[in-house]
């Protein structure tokens, strides 16, 4: 457990509209950093690693949707320096999808037969990511080829064996394993652990070659052409197009055989006899039908199943 004593609190003003509420705890479960975070009312409480230092985060609404305002306290061990403290208020922003301005996506939207329902339900809600990219490529792994119950069960129980604990503000947060950490045990060991079979391998193969070789961070991939970005995620153990459609930054069109029931419903009026073989068909309808916003419009909809089921009159799958 590491005890961080040293706290910073500013304010954080994210490009409106911006939903504190549906941004920090997705309607369909996601977390916002780590599935062991606290939420009561108009805060959260959270840890991430920021620059690379463990950081514990204490974030408060006090603003609205449409003049956003977040109070955040940061928790470090020991002070940093003012160059490195920028970094961190920074990224923190941006992981936060505060500096992003999705109005073009709006205005897509709300032309789109799907989508139009998809913004009323969830306005203001942003996309948010982490400063690298180990967290998501290890989501994306232990997403394949399984139920969400089983990915569910996977993720806490890694987080919970080999995650690093924060300990602030009366909280205690465990984060998501760094790959540096994960480099010390066997696959056979996480197989037998979490139960991970096939995907214990490419955990440590992924850990392994994010330490060796200095992959990019998660801004520098952003830096990068959105194909180009892709190419080099595609190179990592365990990362299919699937699994880089996930992980990339510049986001995609993350079609596997769960969403391509739900798509093809939603494009073709019924679920697809044989999920596999329409995956390709149904990607590419999603890039022509979305474009650039292709990952924000996947984003929406499987965040709002349970309303397009009623209003489109269908019933849209949750497994």
């Amino acid at each position: 457990m590491t005890k961080l004593s040293c706290s910073f609190n500013y304010d954080i003003r994210p490009v409106a509209p911006y939903s504190f509420g549906l941004t920090v705890r997705k309607p369909a479960g996601w977390s916002l950093f780590t599935p062991f975070e606290v939420y009561d009312k108009r805060t959260v409480w959270t840890a991430t690693h920021l620059q690379g230092v463990l950081a514990g985060l204490k974030l408060s609404s006090t603003g609205t949707t449409g003049k956003p305002r977040i109070v955040a306290k940061l928790f470090l061990r020991i002070p940093p320096g003012q160059v490195l403290l920028g970094r961190m208020k920074k990224e923190l922003g941006h992981n936060l999808g505060a500096d992003e301005d999705i109005s073009s996506f709006y205005r897509l939207a709300r032309k789109d037969s799907i989508l139009k329902h998809t913004v009323d339900d969830l306005y203001g809600m942003h996309n948010t990511e982490s400063s690298t990219i180990f967290p998501d490529a290890l989501l994306a792994i232990l997403l394949q080829m399984t139920t969400m119950k089983r990915s569910n069960e996977m993720m806490s129980c890694l987080i919970g064996k080999y995650g690093e604990m924060a300990e602030f503000d009366g909280k205690r947060i465990r984060v998501w394993p760094t790959p540096e950490r994960m480099v010390r045990h066997s696959a056979a060991e996480l197989a037998r652990a979490c139960k991970l079979g096939y995907r214990a391998k490419h955990v440590v193969n992924l850990a392994r070659t994010l330490v060796k070789e200095g992959f990019p961070t998660t801004e520098e991939l952003e830096a990068l052409p959105p194909e180009g970005a892709k190419a080099l995620l595609l190179e990592l153990p365990g990362i299919g197009d699937y699994s880089a459609d996930i992980v990339n930054p510049h986001g995609g069109f993350p079609i596997d055989v769960w969403s391509a029931d739900i798509f093809g419903k939603l494009f073709y009026g019924r679920e697809p006899r044989n999920g596999r073989a329409s995956i390709e068909r149904i990607k590419k309808e999603g890039m022509r039908r979305w474009g650039k916003w292709s990952w924000m419009a996947f984003f929406y909809t499987v965040q709002d199943l349970d309303s397009l089921s009623r209003k489109l009159e269908t019933k849209l799958r949750i497994t």
